[in-house]
């Protein structure tokens, strides 16, 4: 379960990166397509993103509009639950009764894709999954 955490985490954190140099494009070129919607209180762009763990596991993370998230590990299964940012940190929190987990991420790379680091030191590296 950490690890759906995780990766819906590390989602999080590459879309929060991707989301502030867009705006700048947007603001330069007034003619641009505007971006979508926030998700409620994180400021994460929404969107699907592939997660690759430590051991070389991949799971997906979806980042909804409305700040709820879901994580889906190789296996099929599916943990649901919503997103926020706290103390500049992505923070995911599982529905039920599970903790939830927050993430620090690192600046993404020409592909979009970064690291992300959780509390408990987990690594995971997060890319946003093509169209």
């Amino acid at each position: 379960m950490k690890k759906l955490v995780l990766l819906a985490a590390c989602a999080a954190l590459s879309a929060c990166s991707q989301k502030a140099e867009e705006t700048k494009e947007v603001a330069a070129e007034p003619a641009a397509e505007a971006a979508p919607a926030p998700a409620a209180d994180s400021g994460t762009r929404p969107g699907t993103y592939d997660v690759k763990m430590a051991d070389g596991t991949m799971a997906t993370t979806t980042i909804n509009a409305d700040g709820t998230y879901v994580d889906t590990d190789a296996k099929g299964k599916q943990v649901k639950g919503q997103y926020a940012t706290h103390d500049g940190k992505d923070c995911f929190d599982p529905d039920g009764d599970e903790m939830g987990m927050c993430w620090a991420v690192t600046k993404p790379g020409a592909d979009g894709s970064f690291t992300a680091t959780a509390d408990d030191g987990t690594v995971v590296t997060v890319t946003p999954k093509a169209k």
